[in-house]
């Protein structure tokens, strides 16, 4: 697609819009999910694939990890994502012939992913060798209303000559063959046959298979049954094994003839349960799958959706292509969540198996915020999978040497599973991160820290930050040896983005033990330690250079050597063209990192602080993480750069349909996914929270004439529509209470017959448009 077209579909993703290398980067955008199972966007005779797979949250295997040397503390298991039994391979002969687009190219194919519909549809027509003429559709769907069904609807027809068809449809265990990038043979052993077989069965239409992991003993449970519609003559059966269901329905068609069915699935999975209870949960599933039927599954689909899209929807006036791709983004965060339960959120969601399925503190910085505003009940299940891991993470602080509670960098169980401690255990930001998630949520929705769990993670954070501060003899409190979100800068003294995030820990902590002093009272926490978390949060340290008058990212960080960027300015990503001793060393920036402060801490900077400080690391900043430019997209629209904006936002928009990153192929990046939305919502509509109020400083970048976006503040739906006359805020339910709301720094207030406007504000930036380093345009 390009930048200049404007006759994208607004709710659809077609696969011949785009030119995807290899099938590998098509099955993570067409893969459908919904936060408990998720199936990759293979083609449904499974050929050609790179990596096909059904997986479910919280499903992994357990791994050695091994170390050249070994100190203390070091994660002895790795968890990786695993595929469960995949039920989406359905394979055609035709007179003896199989299906294979490789070999009989079609004369038609398109599949088309709709965001209203939430189905994956295709249409392929093909004259087989013999020259029979063949059409084949095929609908496929993972409910977002009932958590363990997948469905397919799967027809084929004989155009125009009589023909003898066979179609097979699977059912199978441990064939999914998951890309580890890892040497170590202990691991592969893990990893390539992770079930073992409690027991299977079959009956004429279906059958079930019941297994459990070997290491980490997570018993899984699938079924799978077709309602088959058949000319007279077929016939179908069904056999299988342990590890398989294969059902096999054959017909001769006469032209104009179809056959075909409507196959379920349903996954059930569970770490205490037995295996009788697990058949019983997914034959239970299965039940209610085929009651609703077809027609009731994808009913309930849509009325989902629609329900979704009225608090949720984007458009984009002048951009066409960018509208569509921020509304992709947003079905792909539903998706991971709709029917969360139990179970981490993972980076790649249940899209593919890249980062091993591992969730990072990206999903609480990132996707958190943005399903707090847009779909709060998955926020809700996030965060409470989180504080469920509270106790491992009191664990993890006590080998660490600190008090209170230390998350996981990376995990699918709550343990650490990182084996480089410098961009893990001493990224220690994450911590925070996690905490101000909770913090939000319970702002903008209106319910208690309690109901979530989030006192307990706001205390226990606190706690780490107390007893890891170091209090200098000018009385000021420092934080050494941790590292940033700039993976490129490791294991430094005082970086501005976690000290001052560490301080709105400490400060929200004290906050809520103010708010509720019967749980400080449970937690032990007196008046003299909340009293000494503000005080080390009123005297955080942060570094500033008068000279250049910029903050460091960490403290020296202007004096470091520049990066030379002249002599091989292609050699990108830098950690891949030179060794971490150089970097570190060095001014050059993998990911926003003082920028992502002058956005989530934008009252610990002036504005004009802001402006130079964006301005100098914007020269230094190489964006080698798809986290970048969601955060450099909101600090160019706050300082006045919007069509730098513009651009960054469009850069994070189309991360996976344009494969950005050139890793696609590995699952969509859920979180630049979220960056996506809230780089329109809180750079070009200028959204923060401040004072438990909202506030808005809506642009328009010359290229657009109208940005407009819906969320959800404490039980209300609100519109936002800006367009060059100006914004008009509306609360979008009857007899809705009224909202205070501040524009441009002028207090409204919101009531359902009365809509707030505001005329458009042209910025006029205070600094020139910054350069970025050879080669590290936005792209576009």
């Amino acid at each position: 697609m390009s930048n200049s077209s404007c006759d994208a579909h607004p709710w659809r993703v077609d696969e011949s819009s785009f030119s995807w290398d290899g099938p590998g980067i098509a099955e993570s955008v067409f893969a459908l999910a919904n936060g408990y199972v998720g199936v990759r966007g293979t083609l449904d005779e499974a050929q050609p694939s790179l990596s096909p797979g059904t997986f479910m949250a919280g499903v992994y295997e357990c791994h050695p990890l091994s170390y050249p040397e070994e100190s203390y503390g070091y994660p002895e298991h790795g968890q990786a994502i695993i595929g469960v039994a995949d039920g989406t391979a359905i394979r055609l002969q035709v007179n003896g012939v199989p299906l294979d687009i490789r070999e009989t190219p079609p004369e038609y194919h398109e599949r088309t992913l709709d965001l209203r519909s939430g189905t994956l549809r295709r249409e392929t027509q093909w004259v087989t060798p013999a020259g029979q003429r063949m059409r084949l559709v095929s609908t496929r769907l993972v409910s977002l209303t009932q958590r363990s069904v997948t469905a397919i609807r799967y027809e084929i027809e004989a155009v125009d000559y009589a023909v003898h068809a066979v179609i097979r449809s699977d059912l199978v265990v441990n064939g999914t063959a998951l890309r580890v990038d890892n040497a170590d043979p202990r691991v592969a052993h893990a990893l390539e046959q992770p079930f073992r077989s409690w027991f299977g069965r079959c009956h004429e239409t279906g059958g079930l298979l019941v297994h459990s992991t070997r290491g980490s003993l997570i018993g899984v449970a699938a079924a799978v049954d077709h309602d088959v519609h058949i000319p007279e003559g077929g016939h179908i059966s069904t056999h299988g094994d342990d590890d398989q269901v294969i059902t096999t329905v054959v017909a001769d068609l006469r032209p104009g003839e179809k056959v075909g069915f409507t196959k379920y699935l349903c996954h059930v999975r569970s770490s205490d349960d037995d295996p009788a209870d697990l058949e019983a949960q997914v034959l239970a599933a299965l039940d209610g799958a085929r009651e609703r039927g077809w027609e009731g599954l994808t009913a309930d689909q849509q009325s989902f959706l629609d329900r979704f899209w009225d608090g949720a929807d984007v458009e984009v006036g002048g951009d066409a292509e960018l509208q569509l791709a921020i509304r992709f983004n947003l079905f792909q965060v539903l998706q991971a969540s709709a029917c969360l339960s139990r179970a981490p959120i993972g980076a790649k969601a249940l899209t593919g198996s890249g980062y091993s399925g591992h969730t990072f503190w990206d999903i609480e910085g990132f996707v958190a915020p943005t399903l707090t505003l847009l779909y709060p009940e998955g926020a809700a299940h996030l965060l409470r999978w989180r504080a469920s891991t509270l106790e491992t993470a009191r664990e993890r602080a006590e080998v660490l040497g600190v008090k209170g509670a230390s998350f996981a960098w990376r995990t699918i169980n709550g343990h650490e599973a990182s084996a480089y401690w410098p961009a893990s255990s001493a990224a220690v930001h994450l911590n925070a991160t996690i905490a101000l998630a909770f913090n939000f949520y319970a702002l903008a929705t209106g319910t208690t820290l309690t109901a979530i769990n989030g006192f307990d993670v706001l205390i226990e954070t606190a706690r780490m930050w107390a007893s890891t501060v170091h209090q200098d003899d000018d009385g000021l409190f420092h934080l050494f040896g941790v590292t940033g979100p700039d993976e490129y800068t490791g294991v430094v003294d005082d970086n501005v983005f976690t000290n001052l995030m560490a301080q709105r820990n400490l400060k929200a902590a004290a906050a809520a033990c103010e708010a509720y002093p019967q749980h400080a009272e449970r937690f032990d926490v007196s008046p003299l330690e909340i009293g000494t978390w503000r005080g080390m949060a009123d005297s955080v340290y942060v570094p500033y250079d008068a000279s250049l008058g910029i903050h460091p990212a960490n403290e020296r960080f202007t004096t470091y050597r520049e990066w030379d960027f002249a002599t091989d300015p292609g050699a990108y990503p830098v950690q891949e063209h030179a060794h971490y001793v150089k970097i570190y060393r060095r001014q050059v920036i993998k990911q926003a990192d003082l920028v992502l402060a002058l956005w989530w801490c934008f009252d610990a900077f002036t504005a004009t602080q802001t402006a130079r400080n964006f301005s100098y690391y914007e020269q230094r900043t190489v964006r080698d993480s798809s986290l970048s430019a969601t955060a450099q997209s909101v600090v160019a629209a706050r300082v006045g750069h919007l069509d730098l904006a513009l651009s960054y936002l469009r850069e994070t928009a189309f991360i996976d349909l344009r494969d950005v990153e050139g890793n696609s192929h590995q699952g969509v990046h859920l979180a630049a996914c979220s960056g996506s939305w809230l780089a329109l919502v809180s750079g070009l509509g200028g959204l923060r929270a401040d004072d438990e109020q909202l506030h808005l400083a809506p642009r328009l970048p010359d290229k657009l004439h109208r940005i407009a976006f819906r969320l959800r503040w404490r039980g209300q739906r609100i519109g936002v529509d800006t367009t060059r006359s100006g914004t008009t805020v509306r609360l979008l339910d009857e007899g809705g209470q009224k909202v205070p709301i501040w524009i441009d720094g002028t207090l409204r207030v919101l009531t359902a017959t009365h809509p707030v406007t505001s005329p458009l504000i042209v910025p006029h930036p205070t600094t020139e448009p910054p350069r970025q380093p050879p080669g590290r345009e936005p792209r576009d």
